[in-house]
């Protein structure tokens, strides 16, 4: 929320190539004053670069990895942020990485401004299209403000000082140079009930998918009497990308679990069983339980399945994803190991090493398991060497073997150089091994970043439900938290020749069964910044310092790397301090 609001808007949109020609070619020059008498008939390029400006700011486009704050990795980025905040230096001011206020109002202004303004625009000459663009619009744009406002929730809700669970001002009209800017923030409710107002519109707006019509009699009944040709040419397939009704189902999913987990459900009026309804809404479009993609561990490494994304097309693991990008290896370049020409950055713990179960599907600390300590990755999950590059594991084109032993003859060994690790691991998940680094020959591959995994929307059900009704309870549903658990153990590969007889020994424990939920979604959504929230809304420990391995002469040696610094309040995060020393109506959380 600025007080300099512009009125003459620059906008500078990057286009994602999977939508329409109708809209989005770029003018030579965009600068043009907000002024409906100034749109060109059927030219709508200008205004829908206001609605762009949102989707450029969504906090999920790039990769956080704030998995370093959390006991799940550690970096060698001495300067990284979130490395800052895990060591005591974060504060309202300073090293504060989930601030969103200034981006996520930022995007509400644009997307208020084009919500007052999408009526005015003739957006193609054809007037039922012209129509059924505004409303498609319309149902972006309460999605975008919907998902902002989840962002926000996230990074700023909290507990003030007077006990209240706040969340942030509504804003629900775009702001001028008259504008009260000193207002207060609304309750954590009553920012919940205006987020799914927003995100219940966008799915009565929306397409579910975007898709081509082969004929008149697939047209959805709410757009009216209209032809296959208008239909396609608004909602067809080269839009996909942009936001749809399952995508608004999807945020209100995941919205609502953060809402009725333990830090947020006092305030915010949301239920488990509401959570666990709205993750089932998605996944029974998906198809149940038979809907669990088989491929969906390997997403970022499927490599014909990504060679053929186009028109913002989804594989079956993801529900929406950002525009992919050719010939990349920013990620390989900075998670490699050195010897292959990587500055090795994000480095997985021992902690998280060690949640990954047996082959047969028991705890490593549980004696059915069989874990032997001087031979640690034998008979693992194969999750772990997926996601985890391992001592002795191989990498890159060339299958190189990584050595990570302090006692190592190269840099790829503990703390040899600045870019070794950390930790006696690397990163591989994410990481695409067809990627060179090699500058005597270097190549990169296609890469996209999701925004929304089924895989998580499965495993949000699995908790919400676990806690509404217990482990084996379906609440009216056709599948049971035990049955999402199982279908995704038994992708993973563990358990399957046991029948997975520790899923079946806790199948009655509500608490047995809620910790294994925590545990599996820790494993399948390791370093795609979830961790970092989770532990909050759980209002777990904070504090579980990172630990690592040091291997000489063959042994394995547990280390500590890194300690965690976290006070208490730290669960919420706060409202930055630039915007209390401006706005008297804005309380801060308690603790900031």
């Amino acid at each position: 929320m600025k007080k300099n609001i512009l009125i003459l808007l620059t906008i500078v949109v990057v286009v994602a190539s999977s939508c329409g020609k109708d809209l989005l070619d770029p003018e030579i020059e965009n600068n043009r004053q907000l002024d409906p008498n100034a749109y060109i008939p059927g030219d709508a390029r200008f205004p829908f670069g206001i609605l762009l400006n949102g989707y450029n700011r969504i906090p999920t486009n790039g990769w956080s990895f704030n998995d370093v704050a959390t006991d799940d990795a550690v970096t060698n980025d001495r300067n990284n942020g979130y490395l800052k905040m895990a060591t005591g230096q974060w504060t309202a001011a300073n090293n504060n990485m989930i601030n969103q206020w200034q981006n996520s109002f930022a995007a509400i202004q644009y997307i208020n401004i084009m919500l007052e303004e999408v009526n005015k625009v003739r957006w193609v000459s054809d007037e039922k299209a012209s129509h059924l663009f505004a409303q498609r619009i319309r149902g972006e744009a309460y999605a975008l403000r919907g998902l902002f406002m989840y962002h926000l929730l996230q990074a700023h809700g909290g507990v003030s000082g007077s006990g209240e669970l706040l969340g942030v001002p509504v804003m629900l009209s775009s702001q001028t140079p008259q504008s009260d800017f000193n207002q207060p923030r609304a309750t954590f409710k009553q920012c919940v009930d205006q987020m799914y107002k927003d995100l219940d519109s966008a799915i009565i707006l929306l397409p579910l998918d975007y898709i081509d019509l082969a004929d008149g009699s697939s047209v959805p009944s709410k757009f009216g009497n209209i032809t296959t040709v208008q239909y396609n040419r608004v909602f067809g397939a080269a839009f996909g990308g942009l936001m749809t009704g399952r995508i608004a189902r999807g945020i209100k999913a995941r919205a609502a679990l953060m809402a009725a987990s333990p830090a947020f459900s006092s305030g915010s009026g949301v239920t488990w069983a509401d959570a666990a309804n709205y993750a089932a809404e998605v996944i029974n479009m998906k198809g149940g339980i038979a809907g669990i993609a088989a491929n969906g561990l390997t997403w970022y490494s499927n490599s014909s399945e990504i060679a053929n994304l186009k028109d913002g097309t989804n594989p079956p693991e993801i529900l929406w994803r950002n525009n992919y990008s050719d010939n990349n290896r920013d990620l390989e370049s900075s998670n490699f190991p050195p010897t292959l020409f990587g500055s090795g950055r994000i480095n997985p713990t021992q902690n998280l090493v060690d949640a990954f179960p047996m082959l047969n599907g028991f705890p490593i600390k549980d004696a059915s398991g069989g874990y032997n300590a001087a031979d640690p990755y034998a008979n693992r999950d194969p999750r772990l060497k997926l996601f985890v590059l391992v001592n002795g594991s191989t990498a890159g084109v060339n299958n190189t073997a990584i050595n990570t032993a302090s006692d190592a003859a190269t840099n790829d060994g503990l703390n040899k150089v600045e870019t070794s690790t950390r930790t006696g691991y690397y990163l591989r998940k994410l990481l695409r091994q067809d990627v060179n680094l090699n500058p005597t020959s270097p190549s990169g591959q296609r890469h996209y970043k999701p925004h929304i995994r089924y895989t998580e929307i499965y495993l949000a059900y699995a908790e919400a439900a676990n806690e509404a009704w217990g482990p084996l309870g379906t609440g009216g549903n056709a599948y049971s938290a035990y049955d999402v658990i199982k279908a995704i153990r038994k992708r993973a590969g563990i358990g399957v020749n046991n029948g997975d007889a520790y899923l079946e020994s806790i199948k009655n424990n509500q608490e047995a069964m809620r910790a294994l939920i925590k545990n599996e979604r820790r494993l399948e959504l390791c370093f795609e910044g979830h961790r970092f929230w989770d532990l909050r809304r759980w209002n777990a420990t904070l504090n579980e310092p990172a630990n690592g391995v040091d291997i000489r002469n063959g042994t394995y040696n547990g280390i500590k790397v890194e300690d965690r610094l976290y006070q208490n309040h730290m669960i919420y995060g706060p409202v930055p301090y630039s915007e209390i020393l401006k706005f008297s109506a804005l309380q801060q959380n308690k603790g900031w």
